[in-house]
C-alpha cells in the first residue's frame, strides 16, 4: 500500500501539467529577459526538489546547486530579485493548493506541507545570498572602474599641468616683476592695482593645477599660524573682488585659534572658498554677505565660511569635493577637490551644507600643540 509522500508525489506529478500552465501565465517575467527559455526548465528542476524532499532523498547541496545557478542567471539578466522571490513563492503555494486537492487528510498533509515550506525557504535563502553576492561584486567591480577611471584622468591632467606651469609660469613671473618695477617708477599710474591683483589671482589658479600634478609638494616647513591673521591677508587680497561684486563681509575669529600648517596652503583653501562664495552670491540681489568665523576648541580648532546665496541642491553637495564635479560652464572642478585634499593632508576635514537660507562649508583641523611653538 502506498504511503502517504508516494500518493501525494503521484498526484503532484499527475497534475503537473496544469500547475506549470498556471504558473507561467501568472508570473513575472520581462520579455527581454536572456534566460526566458529556462524559465519552464528551472520550475522543472525545482519540482524534482520538491519529489525529492517528499521522498526523503534531498540533501542541502541539490537545493544549493539549483538556487545559485538560476540566482546566476537572473543576476546576469539583470532581473529585479523582488520579482524572482514572487515567482518562486507562487509557485511554492501552488504546489500547497494542489496538495490540498490531494483527498489526503489534514493531518496527513502537515508534515508533508512543512516539508515543502521548508524547501522553500531553503532554496530561497540560498538564491538570495547568492544573487546578493553577485550584484555587490558588480557594483565593486564598477566603482573601482570609476575610481582607476578618476585615476588616470588626475595622471593625465598632472602631465598637462606640468608642461602648462612650466610654459607658462616664467613668462607670467616677469610680467609680474615688471607689474612692480612699473608701480614704483610710477605711483600713480591708474590701473596697475587691478593689473596686479588679476595677476595674482591667475597664479592662484595656477597653484591649484600644482597641487594635484604632483604627489609630493616642495613646500615650505609647517609653521604656527594665527588664523585671524591669515584671514585679514586673505580678505585684503580678496577685497577687489568683494568690491566688484558688491559683498558685504563680516568676521567672527577667535584670537587664540592658531594651526600648525603650510600657511600657503591653508590661503589657497580659504581664498578658494571665499572666491566661491563671492560667485555664488552674485546670482542673488542684494543684500549679499559672506561671514567667516573661527573658533578654538579643545584639539580642534572649527572654521564656518558662510553665505547667503541660492541653494546648493542635496545631490550636487554630495558631489562638490570631487575632482572635475563643476556646475559651472568654465569651471574646471578641481577648486574644491583640491580644499579637501589640503585639509585632509592637514589631518582635518571639510563638508558643506545649504538650505534655503544659508550655504556653509565647515572646516576643521587640529589645534596647534603647545610644544610646537618656539620658546
Amino acid at each position: 500500500m502506498k504511503s502517504s509522500r508516494e500518493k501525494l508525489i503521484a498526484f503532484l506529478e499527475e497534475h503537473l501539467s496544469d500547475f506549470l500552465t498556471y504558473w507561467r501565465k501568472h508570473m513575472y517575467i520581462a520579455d527581454n529577459d536572456k534566460y526566458i527559455d529556462r524559465v519552464e526548465h528551472n520550475g522543472l528542476s525545482v519540482f524534482q526538489l520538491v519529489k525529492k524532499t517528499l521522498s526523503r532523498h534531498l540533501c542541502l547541496n541539490d537545493i544549493q546547486a539549483l538556487a545559485e545557478k538560476i540566482a546566476k542567471e537572473r543576476a546576469e539578466a539583470n532581473i529585479n530579485i523582488g520579482e524572482f522571490v514572487y515567482n518562486t513563492n507562487l509557485g511554492r503555494s501552488l504546489i500547497i493548493r494542489y496538495a490540498l486537492k490531494s483527498g489526503l487528510s489534514i493531518e496527513e498533509l502537515q508534515p508533508l506541507i512543512d516539508n515543502i515550506n521548508g524547501l522553500f525557504d531553503q532554496f530561497l535563502f540560498y538564491a538570495v545570498t547568492k544573487y546578493t553576492e553577485l550584484k555587490n561584486a558588480e557594483i565593486q567591480e564598477k566603482n573601482s572602474f570609476i575610481s582607476q577611471s578618476h585615476k588616470d584622468r588626475l595622471t593625465l591632467l598632472g602631465q598637462m599641468s606640468s608642461s602648462f606651469v612650466h610654459e607658462f609660469r616664467n613668462p607670467l613671473t616677469a610680467i609680474m616683476g615688471f607689474v612692480q618695477l612699473l608701480k614704483f617708477e610710477h605711483p600713480n599710474l591708474k590701473y596697475l592695482d587691478i593689473i596686479d591683483h588679476e595677476l595674482q589671482q591667475l597664479k592662484f589658479r595656477i597653484s591649484q593645477f600644482l597641487h594635484i600634478s604632483r604627489k609630493e609638494m616642495e613646500e615650505r616647513e609647517k609653521e604656527p599660524i594665527f588664523l585671524e591673521q591669515l584671514f585679514q591677508e586673505t580678505v585684503s587680497f580678496l577685497y577687489p573682488s568683494f568690491v566688484d561684486g558688491d559683498v558685504d563681509v563680516s568676521t567672527t575669529i577667535d584670537p587664540k585659534a592658531r594651526v600648525f600648517a603650510y600657511k600657503d596652503q591653508l590661503k589657497q583653501v580659504f581664498m578658494n572658498i571665499l572666491l566661491n562664495s563671492i560667485e555664488a552670491v552674485k546670482e542673488k540681489e542684494k543684500p549679499r554677505h559672506i561671514h567667516i568665523q573661527a573658533l578654538s576648541r579643545h584639539e580642534e580648532v572649527l572654521i564656518e565660511i558662510s553665505n547667503n546665496g541660492p541653494m546648493i541642491p542635496p545631490e550636487t553637495v554630495q558631489a562638490i569635493f570631487e575632482p572635475f564635479f563643476t556646475t559651472k560652464k568654465l569651471g574646471t572642478g578641481i577648486g574644491l577637490y583640491v580644499c579637501k585634499k589640503i585639509i585632509e593632508d592637514h589631518g582635518g576635514q571639510i563638508t558643506c551644507t545649504s538650505d534655503e537660507r544659508i550655504t556653509s562649508f565647515f572646516i576643521s583641523l587640529p589645534h596647534e600643540k603647545r610644544n610646537s611653538l618656539p620658546v
